[in-house]
C-alpha cells in the first residue's frame, strides 16, 4: 500500500517537481535572441563547454534502464550482467577517434544529426534516409526503457494500481511535464538537469556501497550468498565466473555494444552541443570515471541477493518485475527518507536521456524526411517548430510501447535496438574515416545486415517465459550447424555480414563504372575548430556558396 511508503512518496515528488521545474527554466538559461533554430533548440547553440559537457553526455549514455537492468542482470546472471562494464570502458577511446572528426565536419558544414552527415559525405539522399529511419526505430523503444526505471520505483511505492489506467497513469504524467518542457527549452532543460541527476546518482551509489555491505555482513558474506544462489542453479550457466558457453557472448556483446552506443543519434547530439573540440576531448578522457559508478551499480545485484529481496509481480499472472530489483533493495535496507532520495535519483535518471532521445529523433524526421522530401524550402524556424512537435509524436510512440508491451519485453527492444543502430557504422563511424564505399553497396549491406539480425533474433526462443521468438540478443551457434551451447551477440555478425556485403559490392560497383554521389566535404573539414568560419549556411542558418 502507498501509505506504507509515504515518506518515500514525498520524498521522491519534492525532488521530481523541483527538477521538473527547473526544466521550464532551462528556457532562459544561456538564453539566445532567438531560440526558432535547430542549433538553438535542438543543440543547446552548439555551445556548452567542459563541464556541461561532462554532465550532459554522462547523463545521456547513464540512463535509468542502466541503473535498473544491469544490477538486475548480475541478480540474475552474475558474471555476465558484467558486460557494461568493459564496454563502457570500450567506447570512449572509439569516442575520442570518431567523434571528434564528426564534430568538425558537423561544425563547417551546420550538420545535425548523423544522417546530415551521410547526406554530405556520399551524396545519397536514399542513403541518408535509411539512416534517419533506422535511427528513429531504434531510439524508441530506448526512450520507452527510461519508463522501465520510473515504473519500477512507482510499482516500489505502491502508487500504481492493478488496471492498466491506474497502474500507468503516473508515468504518462510525468512524461507529460517532461514533454512540456522539452518543447519550451530543447537541449538545455537535460543540460541543466544532468546536473542533478548526475550528483544524486553519485550520493546514492556511494553510500549504498559502504552502507549495504555493513548491513549484509560484508562483500565476502554478499558474494558467498551470490555464489550459493549461483550453485543451487547450476543448469543455468549462471554464476561469478564466466563458462565456456557464455565466454563469446560477453565479448561480442560487450565489443557490439560499445560499437552501438556511440552511434545513437542521441549520443551524437551530446557531443555536437559542444563548443569545440578540446571540450570533446577532455570528456573522452575523464568519462570513464563513470564506469567506476557502473561497476558499483552491477554490485548491488549481488547485494539483493544477499538481502534475501524478491522481484514484485509483473503485469502477467505468474510474472515477476526483475526491474523492481533494486528499488526493492533500496526500500528495504534504507531508512525511508534516503529510499525516496534514491528513488528520485532513478527517475530523474530517466527524464534527461529520455529528453535527449527524443530531441535527436525529431531532429532525424526533421532534417532528413521533413525538409528532404516534404519541404525543401523550410526555414530555420520551420525547421524548429517541426523538430518540437515531432519530439512530442516519438515520447507518445514511447508511452505506447509501455502501456501496450510487457515492460519485459521492452528491455529485449534494447537489445534488439543495439543490432538495428549497428547497421549504420558502415556509412556514419567509417565514413568519417574514407570514402571507399560505395553509396549503393552502404545500402546493400544495410539491407543485408538488418535482414540477417532480424532472423536470427526471431530464430532467439525463452521456453522459461514461453516467448518463442525475439527473446534476447544470444543467438545459439548451433542453428549455425556448430557442436556447441555457446552464443554469440547478434549484432556482432549482422555487422559483421554488413561490412562483407558492403565491401565485395563497393568492388563490383567501382568494377562496372556504376556512378556514385559526390563527396561534399573535403580532407581539411575533418579537423578545424571552433574559429573556423561555416560553409553551406550563413549566420542566420541561410545557404550560401561552398567556397
Amino acid at each position: 500500500m502507498w501509505r506504507d511508503h509515504l515518506t518515500e512518496i514525498i520524498v521522491f515528488a519534492v525532488l521530481f517537481v523541483g527538477v521538473s521545474a527547473l526544466g521550464f527554466v532551462a528556457a532562459k538559461w544561456r538564453r539566445p535572441d532567438n531560440m526558432e533554430h535547430l542549433d538553438e533548440w535542438g543543440l543547446g547553440g552548439r555551445n556548452f563547454g567542459s563541464w556541461i559537457t561532462w554532465f550532459l553526455v554522462g547523463g545521456d549514455l547513464y540512463t535509468a534502464y542502466t541503473f535498473v537492468a544491469v544490477p538486475a542482470l548480475v541478480f540474475g546472471a552474475g558474471a555476465m550482467g558484467f558486460f557494461a562494464v568493459p564496454y563502457t570502458i570500450i567506447i570512449y577511446p572509439l569516442f575520442f577517434l570518431v567523434l571528434v572528426r564528426l564534430w568538425s565536419v558537423s561544425h563547417r558544414h551546420g550538420l545535425v544529426t548523423p544522417a546530415d552527415f551521410v547526406r554530405t559525405r556520399f551524396g545519397s539522399p536514399t542513403l541518408a534516409l535509411i539512416v534517419a529511419i533506422t535511427g528513429i526505430v531504434a531510439t524508441m523503444p530506448y526512450i520507452a526503457l527510461q519508463l522501465v526505471g520510473i515504473e519500477a520505483v512507482l510499482k516500489t511505492m505502491g502508487v500504481t494500481g492493478e488496471s492498466t489506467i491506474a497502474r500507468h497513469a503516473p508515468i504518462i504524467i510525468a512524461f507529460a511535464i517532461l514533454a512540456a518542457y522539452t518543447y519550451q527549452s530543447g537541449l538545455r532543460a537535460p543540460a541543466l538537469i544532468a546536473f542533478v541527476k548526475d550528483t544524486l546518482i553519485y550520493i546514492v551509489i556511494l553510500v549504498a556501497v559502504f552502507w549495504l555491505p555493513s548491513q549484509l555482513g560484508g562483500w565476502g558474506a554478499i558474494f558467498d550468498a551470490a555464489q550459493a544462489k549461483y550453485d543451487a542453479s547450476p543448469a543455468a550457466g549462471d554464476g561469478l565466473l564466466l563458462n565456456a558457453n557464455n565466454q563469446l557472448q560477453y565479448i561480442t556483446l560487450a565489443f557490439g555494444s560499445a560499437l552501438a552506443l556511440f552511434l545513437y543519434p542521441h549520443s551524437i547530439t551530446g557531443v555536437l552541443a559542444s563548443r569545440n573540440r578540446d571540450v570533446i576531448k577532455r570528456n573522452m578522457s575523464a568519462l570513464p570515471a563513470y564506469s567506476l559508478l557502473l561497476g558499483l551499480l552491477a554490485m548491488l545485484g549481488f547485494a539483493a541477493i544477499a538481502a534475501g529481496v524478491k522481484p514484485l509481480p509483473g503485469a502477467n499472472p505468474g510474472s515477476v518485475d526483475t526491474n523492481t530489483i533494486v528499488p526493492v533493495l533500496f526500500d528495504k535496507q534504507f531508512p525511508d527518507w534516503f529510499a525516496g532520495v534514491a528513488f528520485a535519483a532513478i527517475g530523474i535518471g530517466a527524464l534527461v536521456p529520455a529528453a535527449i532521445m527524443s530531441i535527436a529523433a525529431a531532429n532525424l524526421f526533421t532534417r532528413n524526411i521533413y525538409k528532404e522530401y516534404l519541404n525543401r524550402e523550410a526555414s530555420p524556424a520551420q525547421e524548429a517548430k517541426v523538430s518540437k512537435v515531432a519530439s512530442l509524436v516519438v515520447k507518445v510512440g514511447a508511452l505506447l510501447c509501455i502501456v501496450l508491451l510487457d515492460p519485459q519485453f521492452s528491455i529485449d527492444l534494447q537489445l534488439i535496438g543495439g543490432v538495428i543502430i549497428l547497421q549504420t557504422l558502415p556509412s556514419v563511424a567509417l565514413g568519417l574515416f574514407t570514402r571507399w564505399f560505395h553509396k549503393g553497396a552502404l545500402i546493400a549491406g544495410w539491407a543485408a545486415g538488418m535482414g540477417l539480425g532480424m532472423w536470427m533474433l526471431y530464430q532467439i526462443a525463452n521456453p522459461a517465459t514461453g516467448r518463442m521468438h525475439f527473446a534476447g540478443s544470444a543467438f545459439p551457434l548451433e542453428k549455425f550447424g556448430f557442436d556447441t551451447k555457446a552464443t554469440i551477440y547478434v549484432g556482432f555478425v549482422a555487422v559483421l555480414v554488413n561490412l562483407i556485403v558492403a565491401a565485395l559490392a563497393t568492388l563490383v560497383l567501382r568494377a562496372g563504372k556504376v556512378t556514385d554521389g559526390p563527396d561534399g566535404t573535403a580532407h581539411d573539414d575533418y579537423f578545424v575548430d571552433e574559429d573556423s568560419p561555416r560553409r553551406g549556411t550563413d549566420s542566420e542558418g541561410e545557404p550560401v556558396a561552398v567556397a
